[in-house]
């Protein structure tokens, strides 16, 4: 459909005026027609062949495209020209797409949305290879329908590679639950049932009658029509053998689709009507086996309502309401009465199956689902509930995945038969859990958003493709190492080129001189700092050595000096933006102390609303995933009366305060996060929340009434102090808060819980009186000089809050994604949490060297920025997500197969280049020859097997030295040491050997050693990191420990040796690749062969080494 999509026109028999349908097209995105196999139209042509034409039909097999002309005159003489467009089904009746009327300057006058309201989606059968069988010509003067379909069955005569379409009409269940090229909430399964075929035809004879001559192009009656299409089914099911009859059937076939009535009638009637209610026809599963097949393709997602729904509070009958968490259908449900039905999901129904296949790029980016079993129970629950009520209300979260929450509810109901035909299906949103909110949503409800459905499926498959493409990679060519993300690789990349800037960063030093003066002996003394000497202005590196520091000192000690120049200003600081997600995580992590991820858990408890002193429950915030920085006319009103009530007319602003993103990316969907009620004060709440709950409400509460309040107003003032000609001056400066403005709330008695100090310089009065006295001319006295060394600093590693600022700035993830992110880095120990500081493994170090070095798009920071972007493009309907998907995975795919064909010793060559200072700086002499055979040359290495890294000789086996081991093949969580001492230290010496029993600290924590450091040989090590006082460890304990790994015997199925090991995490069993961790209360010297068969057959145990590829099994979830 290419040439379609870059030319398509019409011309008219009573004018040579071309009208060309570009705007029909960008209407239409007929962009994705591109997946039929074949053109449509003759190329570089304007039509002619249809010049006489009223109805041009685009058609494939289930589905046909009509744009048919109503009146045609001259466009030239003013006249005009109405076109209508329709989509027939052999599966469901046909309905009105679209309206438009074009004036003499061919422009769109009109538009009137139909079923398919945005963009027309549709996907080739692959059978198709028929390049002509999918355009009609009509003749202007047609009457009949019959001659034109055996015109066209003519045609199709000779056509060799058809489809039938009863494979369509008479499709088996499927036992994939898939998302196919359906209607938003079609069921998978289709009928073979005659009987309700034709219970289905007279309903659509009837209502057709009653709307006969409303449809907006010639069609024939439905009761025609569905006769024709069910003999043709029958038809073709008989003659399938036979050649002969496949052609006659395809004949008839033709015929009837051609015949089928446009369906607009039905829904022209239900808006003339103001009917909104969603009527959707079910089909039953055949009974019997079902019969696996392919997954069907997801499409142009449909939504559920069509026009403005009518207002659902209060109800004309009972309604079901389905919300998220049990605490928030609780509090609704007290606010809505008997008549609403309030039920949880529990989060989403169903989930994106976590195995192989689960995203198909060969079969138009297909998604396999597969359903918990804990959700079948809800979904029963919802679906028992819509037994005896009218409407069904979808209440989930107002974002992205609130609303695949209530796309997935909606295609599961449909699965199990539970929508019935007279049940309407309705979306609300609210951003807080009030009354006042939730009645406010059931008065305007809407259909489901297509647009955020599809950016839905959009990250989950573009998340899912990387994952599951980069893992399995990571796995064989870094053992050990379990992930990769898109959002965790662009975060981890940011927290190791920290650590590379870190080890790459040389100090350098430089000196500061500052002085005490005063005025005359009894007055207090006024700090200043050097800035100029020898005339010259100092910068941060003038003075570099202690040398010149004291050269200076002595000149400085031997001046006289006096005040030459004073400057008294005034600046404000503004107060800050209300809490956005970003925002609150930062603030809580440096004021609370909060981790990102129990940031969000706690406000997820405040936004779903506890029970007050008084009995009534409601939710304390709004809605905690936003990066949207306004607040509602409302609410300002409400925080400006607070103010007033509490500070006084003069904290409050002159006028409401309106602020707005400036950070890439913001699409400020919802309001910023504040109290539901802000004069719920955070004392009120004192014994109804928890500590950590009541500070991070007080922390909110504090924040949004500080955001309309005045400025502070800061007087500074700045003295110059200097000898007689200036040579040397020295600066002292000091403010004072001449008005507090929005300090005023964080001194509070309210903000007890949170209150800090921003600054101890803005209430330094006594040392600005100083200061202020001061005039130009008074002589000041020398106290003393004070030099003092420094270093320069390395770049500081991020925290949670830094880091989180810094993805926001970068326009990386969104609000809801950066505890998540967080958290799998912590929990894949590519990062450890140190002193409130992200500190970078080396495992999680080397996972992103290797990705940038092969996955340069994964790690690259605009890349990742500017995919969020078209993402967002997808929820706002910018962008289609399939063709996004496949541009991405053209790509991806290439990188992939590049990084299949390397070598496991490349991989440990790169990472030896990229780290070199880190794996060799801290050999002995940092030579890199081997100390044990003086031959070989120490590099990194990959154990055989298992995950383990070390250094090692490169003249393996030849010489088995290892300088130090990074992460062993049994490698648990290392257990910190809570105390340190001096190393090396003599234990003792070993009673049989005589050599000496050491104790010393390497790079990786202490261990024991058996004997000393000596060339050509390996001492016997054992690690200590699984004892917390290493101080406590004696000639006793490091004797025993120097007995492991200790073998018992061979396993008796395999003979191979069963050992006690001893590593980072304790003691292990091991036999072969399988190992089981030892039972804190279990001592190892108690451990016979028979304990130890028990534990490896145990349900905690672990394999280490490179796992075996699984070979591609697609498994198949039944559907509903």
């Amino acid at each position: 459909m290419r040439e379609m999509k870059s030319f398509l026109s019409l011309s008219t028999s009573s004018s040579a005026t071309v009208f060309h349908f570009r705007p029909l097209m960008a209407k239409l995105q007929c962009r994705t027609f591109q997946n039929y196999p074949a053109s449509h139209l003759p190329i570089g042509t304007t039509c002619r062949n249809y010049m006489q034409c009223s109805q041009i039909k685009l058609k494939k097999d289930r589905l046909s495209f009509i744009i048919s002309i109503n009146h045609s005159q001259s466009l030239t003489n003013g006249g005009s020209m109405s076109m209508s467009s329709a989509i027939n089904s052999h599966l469901s009746p046909g309905s009105l797409l679209n309206y438009w009327s074009f004036n003499n300057g061919n422009t769109l006058t009109s538009l009137e949305s139909g079923v398919f309201a945005k963009r027309l989606f549709s996907t080739a059968s692959r059978g198709s290879n028929n390049k002509n069988q999918n355009v009609g010509g009509f003749s202007k003067h047609w009457k009949k329908p019959k001659a034109s379909g055996a015109a066209h069955d003519k045609d199709e005569t000779n056509t060799n590679s058809r489809i039938s379409a009863s494979k369509d009409v008479d499709a088996v269940t499927s036992t994939e639950t898939a998302v196919g090229d359906a209607k938003l909430g079609s069921a998978v399964s289709r009928t073979r049932n005659k009987k309700s075929k034709v219970n289905e035809t007279e309903k659509k004879e009837s209502k057709s009658k009653k709307n006969k001559g409303e449809a907006s192009f010639t069609a024939v009656s439905e009761k025609a029509a569905g006769a024709k299409s069910m003999t043709t089914t029958s038809q073709l099911k008989k003659s399938l053998p036979s050649k002969s009859g496949q052609v006659a059937a395809r004949a008839s076939q033709k015929k009837a689709t051609e015949e089928m009535p446009n369906g607009s009638t039905k829904q022209q009637s239900n808006k003339k009507n103001g009917n909104s209610s969603i009527k959707r026809t079910t089909k039953k599963a055949v009974n019997g086996s079902a019969e696996k097949q392919k997954p069907q393709k997801i499409g142009k997602l449909q939504p559920f309502a069509q026009g403005k729904l009518k207002s659902l509070y209060p109800s004309a009958g009972k309604c079901v309401v389905v919300v998220e968490s049990v605490t928030k259908a609780k509090v609704i449900q007290g606010y809505l009465g008997d008549m609403y039905e309030v039920l949880p999901s529990y989060g989403h129904v169903r989930d994106l199956a976590a195995r192989s296949g689960s995203v198909r790029p060969d079969d138009d980016f297909s998604i396999v689902w597969e359903v918990p079993s804990a959700a079948w129970t809800h979904l029963n629950s919802i679906k028992v509930a819509l037994s005896g009520a009218k409407i069904l209300i979808l209440a989930s979260d107002p974002d992205r995945e609130g609303e695949a929450i209530a796309w997935h509810i909606v295609e599961m109901l449909q699965q199990q038969d539970a929508l019935r035909q007279d049940l309407t299906v309705a979306r609300v949103v609210f951003h807080e859990i009030t009354e006042t909110s939730i009645k406010n949503a059931l008065q305007a409800p809407r259909g489901i958003d297509v647009n955020l459905v599809h950016a839905y499926l959009a990250r989950r498959a573009l998340d899912y493709l990387i994952g599951f493409n980069i893992s399995p990679l990571l796995w064989r060519k870094l053992p050990g190492c379990q992930s990769a993300g898109r959002v965790q690789s662009a975060a981890l990349s940011l927290l190791c080129d920290r650590e590379m800037e870190i080890d790459e960063f040389n100090s350098q030093e430089y000196w500061t001189i500052g002085a005490k003066l005063k005025k005359q002996e009894q007055d207090s003394l006024v700090n200043a700092h050097l800035t100029h000497f020898d005339s010259k202005k100092l910068n941060q590196f003038s003075i570099s050595s202690d040398t010149e520091a004291k050269d200076m000192e002595q000149k400085i000690n031997s001046a006289d000096f006096q005040v030459v120049g004073s400057k008294k200003t005034k600046t404000h600081r503004n107060p800050p933006t209300p809490y956005i997600t970003s925002t609150l995580q930062q603030d809580a992590a440096n004021k609370l102390d909060f981790a990102t991820s129990y940031t969000m858990k706690v406000a997820q408890k405040l936004y779903e609303g506890v029970q007050l002193s008084d009995g009534k429950a409601t939710g304390l915030i709004t809605y905690l995933r936003t990066d949207g920085l306004h607040i509602s006319d409302e609410a300002v009103g409400n925080i400006r009366s607070l103010i007033i009530e509490r500070y006084g007319q003069d904290f409050a602003s002159k006028g409401p305060r309106k602020y707005f993103r400036k950070v890439k990316n913001a699409q400020e969907a919802h309001e910023a996060i504040r109290p539901t009620n802000i004069h719920l004060l955070p004392s009120m709440l004192v014994g109804v929340l928890d500590e950590d709950s009541l500070k991070l409400y007080t922390l909110i509460w504090s924040r949004t009434v500080a955001c309309q309040m005045e400025p502070v107003t800061i007087e500074q003032v700045q003295v110059d102090i200097g000898n007689a000609g200036k040579s040397i001056v020295f600066r002292s400066s000091c403010s004072r808060v001449e008005f507090p403005g929005y300090q005023a709330v964080y001194e509070d008695v309210e903000a007890g819980a949170v209150r800090y100090k921003e600054s101890d310089a803005l209430n330094r009065q006594e040392a600005f009186g100083i200061l202020d006295s001061l005039k130009t001319g008074d002589s000041l006295y020398l106290g003393e000089a004070d030099m003092k060394q420094h270093f320069t600093e390395p770049p500081p590693r991020y925290s949670e809050g830094s880091l989180v600022k810094k993805l926001e700035e970068l326009g990386i993830g969104r609000p809801s994604t950066y505890a998540s992110t967080l958290k799998v880095l912590k929990d894949r120990n590519y990062v450890t949490v140190k002193n409130r500081v992200l500190h970078p493994e080396f495992r999680g170090r080397m996972v992103s060297a290797f990705l940038s070095h092969h996955f340069t798009e994964v790690t690259d920071y605009s890349f990742t920025a500017d995919m969020e972007t078209e993402l967002d493009n997808v929820s706002a309907g910018l962008t289609d997500w399939k063709g996004l998907l496949k541009d991405y995975w053209t790509r991806f795919q290439l990188y992939c197969s590049r990084t299949e064909s390397v070598h496991i010793h490349q991989v440990e060559k790169m990472l030896e280049r990229t780290y070199d200072r880190f794996l060799f700086g801290s050999l002995p002499d940092k030579s890199r020859t081997c100390p044990s055979c003086m031959e070989g040359t120490l590099i990194f290495k990959v154990s055989r097997f298992g995950a383990g890294y070390f250094i090692g000789c490169d003249q393996h086996p030849n010489c088995k030295y290892i300088a130090k081991t990074l992460y062993g093949d049994d490698e648990k969580e290392e257990t910190p040491q809570s105390s340190s001492v001096d190393e090396p230290k003599l234990l003792g010496v070993h009673p049989t050997s005589n050599e000496k029993v050491l104790l010393k600290n390497g790079p990786y924590g202490y261990y024991v050693q058996l004997g000393e450091d000596r060339k050509g040989y390996a001492p016997k090590r054992s690690s200590v990191s699984h004892i917390k006082d290493v101080g406590a460890i004696t000639h006793e304990v490091a004797l025993n420990l120097l007995r492991y790994p200790l073998t018992l015997g061979d396993h008796p199925k395999d003979g191979y040796p069963v050992m006690i090991k001893l590593g980072k995490g304790g003691y292990t069993v091991k036999h072969r690749r399988t190992m089981a961790s030892v039972p804190k209360n279990l001592k190892p010297e108690k451990i016979t062969m028979e304990k130890a068969l028990e534990l490896l057959s145990g349900k905690n145990v672990s394999h280490s080494g490179r796992p075996k590829s699984k070979p591609k099994v697609e498994e198949a979830v039944e559907a509903m």
